[in-house]
This record gives C-alpha cells, sequence and structure tokens, in this order.
C-alpha cells in the first residue's frame, strides 16, 4: 500500500485549531498565543520510565498564579518546535483571561515514547511501575504542579472526543490538585461507541481504523500512517461491490506479501482491525477497554460537566453514560451536562449560525455556551470558589424541537413518565400510557431484505472519513422504500415533547437465521411548514421533511447477551429489545411523530449475512442470503415524555 504524509487528522473532530470559521476577532490576531504566553515542551517521565512528549503555554505575566488546564490527545500536539498555536485551551475567553495551558501525546502517539493501545485498559490494582492511562495523566499533573512556575495549584481537564475520553480517565483514582473535568462527546466504550453500534460494525469508519492501528515505537513528528483509497466517490457502491468484510483485508496489509498468495488474503498487520476481526463479541478485551464501568472511582474532589451533541453520529453513549455513571456512583460529586443541537465537537467552534447538516437549529449557540457555561465552570473551580454553588444548573440541555434551552435539576427531569407507542397495521403509531390496558388485533407485516438492494443511509452520493450529517438527514427517502416499515401518530393536536431514553421492544421472525433491525424516531414536518432553512440541498424541501430525531441498530445475534451471541430459529416470533440513545425534543403541534423500522443501513453499518455464522468479519460470499422479515404488531416503542 502506497504510504503518503499526511497532517494529523481527529478521526472524531476537525481540530478547533484550523477552524476556517474562527471569530474575526481571532483571525485578525492569530498571533495572540505568541505575543501573550511563552511556549516551553519537556518530556515527562512516567513511573515506569516512560517519557511523554508534553508542551506548556504560559501566560508571559508572571505577576499573578493560574491553573493549569490540560488536554491529553493522540492526535498531537503540534506544532513542534518553535511554532506556536494560533488558539489554545477549551475557548478564546479561557485563552485570553489567563490560564496555563498544557498538551500532552499520549503514550505511543507521536512525539511521546512507549506502543500505542486503543482505549488502554485501565488497571485497579497496580502493582509497581506498573502503568495505564490513570497513573500517566496522575504521575503528569504531578509534575506540573511541581515543576511549573506560577501555577496555583489548580487543575483542570478538557477534550473531545478521544481527548475527552482522557479527560474522563482524569477522574479515575484522581491526583488531588485536579479539581476539574470536562469530558466532551467523550468515548465511553468502543464496542458501543464509533467502530460499533451494539455489537454492529460501522463500516463507515472504515478509512479511520489505519489511525488508530499502525503501529509504531519511536517518537515521530510526522504522521507514520496512511488512509486507505477507494479510488471512487460512491461509498454505497464501493462496500457492495467489495462483498464481504474479510475482503478489506487487504487495505490492512502494510507489508505487502505475494498477491497471489493464499496467505495474503487474510494477513492483517493493523493491530486495530486485526482486533476488530478477531474479537467479534463482547468479550473481555472490549470489557476492559470500557470505561463507563469504573465512574465509581471518580472522587467527590473532581467537578465534571459533561458535554456532548445530541446528532453526535460518533460519541453520544459516551458522555451520556458518563454522566449517568457519577451521577449512579457519586452522590457527593458536583456532577453536570450540556446537551446542545450539534454534531461531533461543533459547540467548540466559534460559528454563529448552527446547523447540523441540512437542518438549522439557530445562532449563536456554540458562542454562548463557550462563554457562560464552560468559561463559568472552569473559573469557578480553578479560580473561584470551587464548593457546588457554581451557578450552573445540574442539566443544561436543549430543546431540539422548540430550538430552545432548558435547565432542570436531574436528567432525565422528574416530571418524566413513560408512555407506549404500538406498531399497528395501516402504518398506525397508537400513543398510550404505559400502565394502560390496550388489546388490538396482532398482525404480521413483512417486508424482504434483499442483500443485494441494502437501505442507504444517506441518499448522498460521496465518500467520507467518517458520517455526521446524516443524524438529521430527511428520511423521506427511506420511508418511500418498501424494505423499511412505517409507523405514525396522527397530526398532534398540542406539543408532545420526550426527555430522555427510548426502548423499542420489537416482536420480529425471519426466514433466515441472523439479522439486524435498526429503529428511528423521526418528526414529519407540516406541508405548509414555511421554507425559510437556507442551508438546505437544493432538491430538499422543509414542506414534508422528515427529521431523524434519534436511530440506532442492534445486530440480533447479540439481542440476548452482547457476550454470547446466538441465531434466531427461522420463522420463530422472536422478542428483540432495542435502547435507542437519550433525546430532548419537542413534536410540534401540527407535526407527527414517526418510526420507522428497517434491517439494513449500508454503509453506516456493514451487511449481515442474514444466516448466522459464527464471525461475521470472517463470512464468505456464499454465506449471504436475502431473507423475509416480520414485525408484528403487537411490537411497541417506550417514550420517555415530559409532562
Amino acid at each position: 500500500m502506497k504510504k503518503y504524509i499526511i497532517t494529523t487528522f481527529c478521526v472524531c473532530f476537525l481540530l478547533m485549531n484550523c477552524d476556517k470559521n474562527s471569530t474575526k476577532e481571532i483571525q485578525e490576531k492569530s498571533n495572540y498565543v505568541a505575543e501573550n504566553y511563552t511556549k516551553k515542551e519537556v518530556a515527562i517521565a512516567m513511573r515506569d520510565g516512560v517519557k511523554l512528549h508534553t508542551t506548556i503555554y504560559s501566560p508571559k505575566d508572571t505577576s499573578k498564579e493560574y491553573p493549569i488546564i490540560m488536554q491529553r490527545t493522540p492526535y498531537s500536539s503540534r506544532p513542534y518546535g518553535a511554532g506556536m498555536k494560533t488558539r489554545i485551551g477549551p475557548n478564546v475567553h479561557l485563552m485570553k483571561q489567563g490560564n496555563i495551558i498544557v498538551y500532552q501525546d499520549v503514550r505511543g502517539r507521536w512525539m511521546s515514547e512507549g506502543v500505542y493501545d486503543n482505549m488502554r485498559a485501565y488497571i485497579p490494582n497496580k502493582k509497581e511501575n506498573e502503568s495505564d492511562e490513570v497513573s500517566d495523566t496522575y504521575d503528569t499533573i504531578d509534575w506540573l504542579v511541581k515543576n511549573v512556575a506560577n501555577n496555583n495549584g489548580n487543575v483542570g481537564t478538557w477534550g473531545i472526543s478521544y481527548p475527552g475520553h482522557y479527560a474522563t480517565v482524569s477522574t479515575i483514582d484522581a491526583h488531588p490538585a485536579l479539581k476539574a473535568a470536562s469530558p466532551q462527546a467523550c468515548i465511553g466504550d468502543f464496542f458501543f461507541d464509533d467502530f460499533h453500534h451494539n455489537g454492529a460494525f460501522l463500516l463507515s469508519y472504515f478509512r479511520a481504523i489505519s489511525l488508530f492501528g499502525t503501529y509504531k515505537d519511536t517518537p515521530t513528528d510526522s504522521a507514520w500512517y496512511s488512509f486507505p483509497k477507494m479510488n471512487s466517490q460512491d461509498q454505497y457502491q464501493f462496500f457492495l461491490d467489495k462483498g464481504p468484510l474479510k475482503n478489506l483485508n487487504e487495505y490492512f496489509q502494510y507489508d505487502k506479501l505475494d498477491v497471489n498468495s493464499t496467505a495474503s488474503k487474510d494477513k492483517i498487520d493493523d493491530f486495530f482491525w486485526k482486533e476488530i476481526v478477531e474479537h467479534p463479541n463482547y468479550d473481555s478485551v472490549w470489557q476492559s477497554k470500557g470505561i463507563i464501568q469504573h465512574m465509581d472511582k471518580v472522587p467527590s474532589s473532581v467537578a465534571t460537566m459533561i458535554v456532548g451533541g445530541w446528532f453526535d453520529a460518533e460519541d453520544l453513549y459516551g458522555p451520556l453514560e458518563t454522566y449517568k455513571g457519577i451521577e449512579k456512583n457519586g452522590k457527593e460529586n458536583y456532577n453536570t451536562m450540556v446537551f446542545g443541537p450539534w454534531d461531533h465537537g461543533k459547540w467548540a467552534r466559534n460559528t454563529v449560525k448552527n446547523t447540523v447538516g441540512n437542518y438549522y437549529f439557530g445562532d449563536s449557540i456554540s458562542l454562548k455556551f463557550q462563554s457562560e457555561i464552560e468559561t463559568k465552570f472552569f473559573n469557578h473551580f480553578l479560580k473561584g470558589k470551587g464548593d457546588k454553588n457554581s451557578g450552573l444548573p445540574e442539566a443544561y440541555v436543549f430543546d431540539s424541537g422548540k430550538k430552545e434551552w432548558k435547565s432542570y435539576d436531574s436528567w432525565p427531569p422528574k416530571n418524566v413518565v413513560k408512555e407506549v407507542g404500538y406498531l399497528r397495521g395501516n402504518q398506525k403509531l397508537q400513543v398510550v400510557n404505559k400502565n394502560t390496558e390496550f388489546k388490538h388485533k396482532i398482525e404480521p407485516i413483512k417486508f424482504i431484505s434483499d442483500i443485494k438492494r441494502p437501505v442507504p443511509y444517506s441518499e448522498d452520493i460521496k465518500t467520507v472519513f467518517t458520517p455526521r450529517k446524516y443524524m438529521t438527514d430527511d428520511q423521506r427517502f427511506a420511508a418511500r422504500r418498501p424494505d423499511v416499515l412505517v409507523f405514525e401518530t396522527d397530526v398532534l393536536t398540542e406539543d408532545y415533547t420526550l426527555a430522555g431514553d427510548i426502548l423499542a421492544k420489537l416482536k420480529v421472525a425471519t426466514t433466515g437465521t441472523a439479522a439486524d433491525w435498526i429503529v428511528k424516531v423521526i418528526d414529519v414536518h407540516p406541508s405548509d411548514i414555511a421554507e425559510d432553512n437556507e442551508g438546505l440541498q437544493d432538491h430538499l424541501k422543509m414542506s414534508n421533511y422528515h427529521l431523524m430525531v434519534r436511530s440506532e441498530v442492534l445486530r440480533g445475534r447479540f439481542r440476548n447477551s452482547f457476550s454470547t451471541p446466538e441465531p434466531f430459529t427461522p420463522n420463530k416470533k422472536t422478542d428483540v429489545n432495542i435502547k435507542l440513545q437519550d433525546v430532548f425534543h419537542t413534536f410540534k403541534k401540527g407535526h407527527k411523530l414517526q418510526i420507522q423500522v428497517q434491517s439494513t443501513w449500508f454503509p453506516l453499518i456493514d451487511l449481515n449475512p442474514q444466516t448466522y455464522v459464527a464471525n461475521i468479519y470472517k463470512a464468505d460470499e456464499n454465506d449471504f442470503k436475502t431473507q423475509t422479515h416480520t414485525v408484528f404488531t403487537d411490537s411497541s416503542i417506550e417514550f420517555s415524555v415530559l409532562k
């Protein structure tokens, strides 16, 4: 495979320093950091002797002391050497108000020593000189507070996406100097975030594999990985033509064997792709890498503010489960959440107009978060009193239907009740109170899942590095396919607000022995709605826009256990429960609430062979079969409804 040098690219977030929409003030004064900060690069030794490259930006005004705000990253703390970043810290306000800003390349990445491991497992009871990311963070903070001049002894951490994961890591068995942490779009578990969703492989992330799985064991200031070249602008057709997942192995063979040799077809040099292929189930490998199960190790001395986007395609599970995990285990902890109408990391950008894909949510939403929430959080705990009276709400959440912020003292809000929507014949969704006894004739609704014509996740003809836009895409293209089942309410006569998680309780059958199940929650807009959304693609209209509010997949083999997969019995009615992540969305009067159910979602996720095999990553072409699936009308969707 041809190697080529590229600049570092964060799979989960376009680096803020490269934001073309930075505020006019920063554009005009891109040398602000150079004029007001000094830069120092150091190699900090960890307890096992491995040295981690660390860059420290300190205010030139040395007449006072400052807190330290640190980000640990696998995406490089560049520029190395004499060059300086043009923007530092979580936002421009914290940069200009004066803080010591630190960036560190994590173990095995870029200029740091050691060997990298994706989501390196936490070691609860370490032996002498035994290290993990928790100890690396502790050792780094310990060195910083003892060696960086003019620091006030208080440390904060932050990060978005993978750096957000490392911010979460910082809170576990935390150093006493760590007073505040803001994990943002933080990865929680790689079996449910980013590369997998409930056991299904996110095929659309294929090009990002090499970023994490190309081996190196020496420091470097240049990229040592390359991204696969698809030589196509049509990802749907590209992956359909490639066939089974094992045919992608060739893209992860960095030391090519003879192309005609049998061994070369199964050879894998990329350690992350190999890990994915060899561990198709939620086994001890993935379980050990998860961080969510360790939220009981977050001491009350660390204040946390978890940030996420309701339309984050990459890391929605992580921040929600991180917040809930700390809430469950840390009754004395200061722990808050902020969720806005953002895709991945958009709250850190300085754009005035806030859109996700085609859908416009309002102006200055991210700017307000940075100035009124994020800055206030860090200042209170790093420069102020540091008590629980921060002046910020427990849950600061954006209603993506009404397009307005709301504050609550808990999440979900206390005045939430459970209601159930039954999937009925004639495309009807009938919603009743959960405790209402509801009887109706149970009917089977069948559809053919054609392995050669899977349902696309987007109608766009394109290739992407990681998909984002689809999270708000107009879903009417899918609703008009025969292999997508549609159920919707009548036109709503009053507002209907969902606030919390959603549980799909499907009753299904298949002529095969394997199937995936996808559920989507859709806000169908009125036909006579104003056409005032300037960002729409040319072929779309707001009239009858089918806004995807939430969606999720479950690989059917994992319906009872993610660790122990099992086949379906052909034609046997079977329960399949799918948990959809939290929403905060008002379906306004005049709109309709729609549910879509389907079995393919391509190439967002890989194709299920629809015949059971032990390992889908090793399935053969002849394992893939078209099947007929059935959804029964005693299937239901359990909603969390705000009253």
